[in-house]
């Protein structure tokens, strides 16, 4: 005959060490998501919110005009790590006094009908090359300073910066001026190995 050795009943020290260790684990695993989190965040996209929010419908109107220029540029990196932008001044560039004096509207203002008016071939006028072009390169996380570019026309639509960029991912926020317009896009780019 086998006699079982008797069990210690379940008490308050048994409840208690569950709970602290249950406690524990929540806690340890909450400061370790703060931490990866704090450390991993980029920064604010606006500083205030609500001033941001009164420049709003002037952002939009400033980017429909853009978008009417037709203006495009399409980046890549050499393997000396500078940046080739090849620009594109494809569409017609509305004569904006014209149309304001006509009652057309501006490029960008919508019609009665809710729609965009298209520009107008004969109201287009010849693109010259851009006088400036240049660019911040952002690092998508903000682990990295931002890189102003500066570019330099090579050929005919063809800029090349004058400074490298540093390997990774990056942001690159081009403004080019011409003919008194201002021009603002974002193109994303990989630039040699990853961080």
């Amino acid at each position: 005959m086998t006699t079982h050795a008797p069990r210690k009943p379940f008490n308050g020290r048994h409840m208690a060490a569950i709970l602290v260790a249950g406690f524990g684990v929540v806690i340890a695993v909450n400061f370790t998501m703060a931490g990866l989190a704090s450390s991993t965040f980029g920064g604010v996209v606006v500083e205030n919110s609500y001033v941001a929010s009164q420049h709003f419908n002037r952002w939009l109107d400033e980017a429909d005009k853009e978008k009417a220029l037709g203006w495009s540029v399409d980046a890549r990196q050499r393997t000396d790590g500078r940046v080739v932008a090849q620009v594109g001044l494809g569409g017609p560039v509305l004569r904006q006094a014209r149309d304001e004096r006509s009652g057309r509207g501006k490029a960008g203002a919508e019609t009665a009908s809710g729609e965009r008016p298209r520009p107008d071939p004969a109201q287009a006028e010849p693109v010259e090359a851009p006088a400036a072009l240049t660019a911040i390169a952002r690092h998508p996380l903000g682990r990295l300073a931002d890189v102003p570019l500066t570019f330099r026309e090579q050929s005919r639509g063809e800029w090349l910066s004058t400074e490298p960029l540093p390997p990774g991912r990056w942001t690159l926020r081009f403004e080019m001026t011409a003919q008194g317009r201002t021009w603002r896009a974002e193109e994303p780019i990989s630039a040699g190995t990853q961080p």
